[in-house]
């Protein structure tokens, strides 16, 4: 099998998964992207536009994610981009046994596109990958290497659209991030 064949066996996985619908609304959001992607992406839980159709980071989020991708010269197709929880949530921050169960999900795709780096937005990504309740402040824009992989850490899109100094620090990540996809080519 391909490994685009692999992500779709996933994402059909994702979508007849009732641990992940419960408690959520909307379509799955499995990701999308570059089976061969190089970087990935993972946010935190899809929001009420990505459940809509099934796509992630399609809001103003989105929009601003794009932004900040083309400021360092990647285009969105080049990336995948996905969540720990692939159901949206409601107006509320995912749980850690949702976190859990959606990073089962999320380590296959993870094995199925080995990325280099994995950009790490937001503490819910965090708290996924790392195993740890790390302090976003403290340790975004650090690479973090682990597994024979980079993960950058940096805050969510959603949290630098709110807060100008938090934009400022992302935009400040975004630049470290591109230094470190230079020196991996």
């Amino acid at each position: 099998m391909s490994k685009k064949e692999d992500l779709e066996k996933i994402a059909e996985e994702i979508k007849n998964c009732e641990e992940c619908k419960r408690s959520k609304f909307g379509l799955p959001v499995p990701g999308e992207g570059s089976p061969n992607a190089k970087i990935m992406f993972l946010g935190e839980a899809p929001g009420i536009n990505e459940s809509k159709i099934g796509k992630p980071f399609v809001g103003k989020s989105g929009k601003f994610l794009n932004k900040l991708l083309e400021s360092i010269g990647i285009k969105r197709e080049e990336v995948f981009i996905t969540s720990p929880v692939k159901y949206y949530p409601g107006k509320r921050a995912p749980t850690n046994e949702e976190i859990s169960h959606g990073m089962v999900h999320t380590w296959k795709q993870i094995e199925i596109i080995n990325p280099k780096i994995i950009v790490l937005l937001g503490n819910v990504a965090i708290k996924g990958t790392l195993g740890k309740n790390y302090k976003i402040s403290e340790i975004h824009g650090k690479p973090i290497k682990k597994d024979g992989r980079i993960y950058f850490p940096t805050f969510h899109p959603s949290a630098a659209r709110r807060f100008p100094k938090i934009r400022k620090l992302v935009e400040e990540d975004f630049k470290k991030l591109k230094k470190i996809i230079n020196n991996l080519s």
